[in-house]
């Protein structure tokens, strides 16, 4: 991820719980690769390289964040917003902090 252009504008809202955390991202599918664009209000953007049909985005996200936090796509859920592109996505096994450094 590039320093210019990307949008960093504010600290998205991550909560922890029960050894996993939580926290919501906004999901651009049909993108030309998959990367993390910065921060969008409270939430992380994400460009997908896959398109929103029969849940190959939601696939890709998760395979591209546990990728970026070294879990098994196992430890990896999208809890909330399966159809849309808002999310709420859960990870077992990492900080807030490692979130936070996606961006940052």
């Amino acid at each position: 991820m590039s320093q210019e252009g990307s949008q960093k504008a504010g600290r998205i809202s991550v909560a922890s719980s029960r050894g996993a955390v939580r926290f919501s991202v906004s999901v651009q599918p049909r993108a030309a690769r998959t990367e993390v664009v910065g921060a969008r209000g409270d939430a992380l953007k994400i460009r997908v390289a896959a398109p929103p049909v029969e849940g190959a985005a939601n696939s890709e996200l998760v395979s591209f964040l546990a990728r970026r936090f070294r879990v098994p796509k196992s430890a990896v859920q999208v809890v909330r917003g399966a159809r849309g592109r808002a999310k709420l996505v859960e990870v077992k096994g990492i900080s807030e902090d490692q979130v936070h450094a996606l961006y940052w």
